[in-house]
C-alpha cells in the first residue's frame, strides 16, 4: 500500500473519530440540561393556553388527567396576556444604535457617521427589529435568548462570476435570533459569554440543504424530538405532547457547529461542524468579532431575568405557574359548585321512576314525572349557597398576579383599579412597571449593542470592495458614500445606546424646545433653517419646503469643506457667504487646523467668500 493511501485512510479515520466525539459531547451538553427544557416547553404551553400538564418523577412531560370525569378543566390564561403585555413595553423602548465620535476631529466625525450609517443600513436590511422581537418573545417565555452574529457570503450585490459562470456576491452581515434550544454551553454555571470555553448549535436540517453547503452527502432520518426542529414563534407555540402526532422532519440530520473560544491549544479558536458520522468542516473562528478584532464567539446572550450562578436566565413564567394551576383550580371548582346550583342534584328513590331517562334527559322545563305509587317524590338536595372564600380566593390570587409579574392591571389591561385620575398619577404607576422591567430592558439594550459592535468588526474584515452606502441625511438629503474596510474604525468607535422616540413624544419635546426659547438665536428670532425643520418635524413639510435656501446653502459648505481636504475651491459669487463662513470655521474648529494643507486652502477660501461678501 502507497503512503499516500496510508495517509488518507489514516485522515478518514481521524475525521469520523473527531465527528463521533463532536456528537458525544453534544449529547453530553443535552443530557445536562435536559431538565432546563422541560421546564421551557412547559412555560410554553402555559402561555399557549394547555395549562394541565407537569413535569412528571421521570423529567418528562405529562398531561394531567382528572379525578371524575365530570370535573371541569377550563383554562383562565392569565401568563399569556402579561408575557404580551411585557414584550409590548419592550418593544416600544427598543434600542437604536448610534456610534458618537471620540472627539471633534473631521476624521472621526466621518468615522462615527460612517459607521451609524453602516448600523441604519444593517438594521433595515435584515430587518433586525424583527430578529429582536422574535429574541425578546424567547426570552421572555424561556428566560433566555441568543442573537448569532454572522457574515453571508451569498448575500450583497453579484460582483461578478467565477470559472463555472456562477454569480460571486460581495456578502453581507445576517443577524439571526435563536430559541435556548439550540445553543448548549459547556458550562451551565457561567453567568456570562465571557465565561463559556465553547458553545455547540444545534438543529434538524434537510440533508439537501447540508448538501449544497458542504458537498457532502448525508443518509437523512426522521428528526421528532421538539427542541431540535427548526421553529419559528411568530408561528404559535407548539405543544410538544398534544395527542399522538408528533411534528416530524423528513430526510434531514442534526446538524451540530461546535465553537471553541481561542485558547492555548488554538490560539484562533476552533470551529467544527458535523452531521451524521461525517465531519463536514474544522478550521479555526472565521470572525475577528472581538473587542480588539480577536476571534471570539459569534453568539450573544439576551435574558429576562438572569439568575447568579447559572448561564441561562429565568422568566416570569415560571414564577406565575404555580399561581395560574391556583387560579384554574378555584374557577373551575366555582364554576362546578355553579352549575350544581343550576342543573341541581335531584335525590330518588330506588325504583320510584326510570332513573336511565331521568339522566339522560334531566328535568326540562314542563317535563311530566311520573313516579311509584307509594313511593317519596323524587326532590332537589340543597346545594347551600356559593362560599365568600372563592372569591376572596380568587381576588388574592389576582392580586399576587401583579406581584409576581411585576405588570400592574393598568399596564396589562388598561384598567385602573386604584381611580386615581391625575396624569401625573397614571404616568407614575405607568413609570412602575417600567422600572419593574428594568433589568429586562437593559439585557436588551447591551445585546443590541454587543450586536452593533460584530456587525462592525465583521465589515471591518470582510468588506475588501468598494461597497456604496446610501444614507438619508437631514430634511431627506440622500447621501452616497463609497467605503471599504479601511474606512471603517470598529475599535475606536464609541457606542451608545438610545431609544427610538415616538412620533408624539417628538413632537411634544419640539414644543417644549420652542416654549422654553431654546431654538431662538442670539437676536431672540427663529431662523429660517431652524423654522422650516420644525415644520418638518411636525408633519408640515410641505408648507414651507423644507429645502430652503439656508440648509441648502449649508449642505453646499458642507460639500466645499469635503473637497477642500484634497483641492482648491473657489466661492461662489451666489453663495450667502455669512452661512458659509460659519460652516467652514465649524469644520477648521473641530479638528480641521492639525492639517496644515486643509488649513491654508480653507484660509483662502475663507478671504474670497469676505472679499465677495463685501
Amino acid at each position: 500500500m502507497k503512503e499516500a493511501e496510508i495517509k488518507e485512510k489514516a485522515e478518514e479515520r481521524r475525521k469520523k473519530q473527531l465527528a463521533e466525539e463532536i456528537a458525544a459531547d453534544f449529547e453530553r451538553r443535552r443530557e445536562m440540561r435536559r431538565s432546563l427544557e422541560r421546564n421551557w416547553q412547559l412555560n410554553m404551553n402555559f402561555v399557549s393556553g394547555n395549562q394541565f400538564c407537569d413535569i412528571d418523577p421521570a423529567g418528562e412531560l405529562m398531561e394531567e388527567g382528572t379525578d371524575f370525569y365530570w370535573q371541569s378543566r377550563m383554562c383562565f390564561n392569565h401568563i399569556a396576556p402579561t408575557v404580551d403585555a411585557r414584550v409590548a413595553k419592550l418593544s416600544k423602548a427598543r434600542p437604536t444604535l448610534r456610534v458618537r465620535a471620540f472627539s471633534d476631529s473631521e476624521a472621526d466625525l466621518k468615522t462615527a457617521r460612517l459607521a451609524s450609517g453602516i448600523l441604519r443600513s444593517v438594521k433595515g436590511r435584515v430587518d433586525l427589529d424583527d430578529v429582536i422581537a422574535q429574541a425578546t418573545q424567547w426570552s421572555e417565555v424561556c428566560g433566555t435568548a441568543f442573537y448569532k452574529v454572522v457574515w453571508n457570503y451569498d448575500g450583497g450585490k453579484v460582483i461578478g462570476c467565477d470559472d463555472n459562470g456562477h454569480p460571486m456576491k460581495e456578502g453581507d452581515v445576517n443577524v439571526i435570533a435563536l430559541s435556548p434550544f439550540e445553543v448548549y454551553p459547556d458550562s451551565l454555571v457561567a453567568e456570562s459569554m465571557r465565561e463559556v470555553g465553547s458553545i455547540i448549535h444545534a438543529k434538524a436540517v434537510p440533508v439537501a440543504e447540508i448538501y449544497e453547503k458542504f458537498g457532502v452527502e448525508i443518509a437523512g432520518r426522521e428528526i421528532s424530538e421538539f427542541p431540535l426542529l427548526p421553529y419559528a414563534p411568530s408561528g404559535g407555540w407548539k405543544r410538544p405532547f398534544e395527542g399522538n402526532a408528533r411534528p416530524v422532519l423528513g430526510d434531514a440530520e442534526i446538524l451540530i457547529e461546535r465553537y471553541t473560544r481561542p485558547c492555548g491549544r488554538y490560539p484562533d479558536g476552533r470551529l467544527e461542524i458535523a452531521a451524521g458520522d461525517k465531519l463536514l468542516f474544522e478550521g479555526p473562528l472565521p470572525y475577528c468579532n472581538g473587542d480588539r478584532g480577536e476571534r471570539t464567539l459569534p453568539f450573544i446572550r439576551q435574558t429576562s431575568v438572569a439568575l447568579p450562578g447559572a448561564f441561562f436566565g429565568t422568566s416570569v413564567v415560571d414564577r406565575m405557574i404555580p399561581l395560574q394551576r391556583a387560579y384554574n383550580a378555584v374557577r373551575n371548582r366555582k364554576h362546578e359548585f355553579l352549575n350544581r346550583l343550576s342543573a341541581g342534584v335531584i335525590a330518588v328513590e330506588d325504583g320510584s321512576l326510570d332513573a336511565e331517562e331521568l339522566a339522560d334527559e334531566g328535568l326540562s322545563p314542563g317535563k311530566i314525572l311520573v313516579y311509584r305509587q307509594g313511593a317519596n317524590m323524587p326532590q332537589f338536595l340543597d346545594c347551600g349557597k356559593l362560599p365568600a372564600e372563592f372569591a376572596e380566593e380568587e381576588a388574592r390570587i389576582s392580586e399576587e398576579f401583579i406581584l409576581v409579574s411585576g405588570m400592574s392591571e393598568i399596564s396589562r389591561n388598561s384598567a385602573n383599579p386604584t381611580h386615581v385620575t391625575s396624569a401625573v398619577g397614571l404616568q407614575l404607576l405607568i413609570d412602575q412597571d417600567t422600572d419593574r422591567m428594568q433589568a429586562a430592558a437593559e439585557s436588551v439594550a447591551r445585546a443590541v449593542k454587543e450586536a452593533g459592535k460584530q456587525i462592525l468588526h465583521l465589515y471591518k474584515q470582510f468588506a475588501h470592495t468598494r461597497r456604496l452606502l446610501r444614507m438619508t441625511g437631514t430634511g431627506g438629503d440622500t447621501e452616497l458614500f463609497y467605503f471599504d474596510a479601511s474606512d471603517i474604525s470598529a475599535d475606536d468607535v464609541e457606542f451608545e445606546t438610545g431609544y427610538d422616540r415616538t412620533p408624539e413624544q417628538e413632537r411634544e419635546e419640539i414644543l417644549q424646545l420652542l416654549s422654553l426659547g431654546l431654538l431662538k438665536d442670539g437676536e431672540g428670532k427663529i431662523s429660517d433653517g431652524v423654522r422650516s425643520r420644525v415644520l418638518e418635524a411636525l408633519g408640515y413639510g410641505s408648507f414651507e419646503n423644507a429645502r430652503d435656501i439656508s440648509y441648502l446653502h449649508i449642505r453646499k459648505a458642507e460639500r466645499e469643506n469635503v473637497r477642500l481636504m484634497k483641492e482648491e475651491v473657489e466661492a461662489d459669487a451666489y453663495d450667502d457667504h455669512a452661512l458659509h463662513i460659519a460652516e467652514h470655521l465649524r469644520a477648521l474648529l473641530s479638528g480641521g487646523e492639525k492639517d496644515a494643507a486643509f488649513k491654508e486652502r480653507m484660509q483662502r477660501h475663507l478671504l474670497t467668500h469676505r472679499r465677495k461678501g463685501e
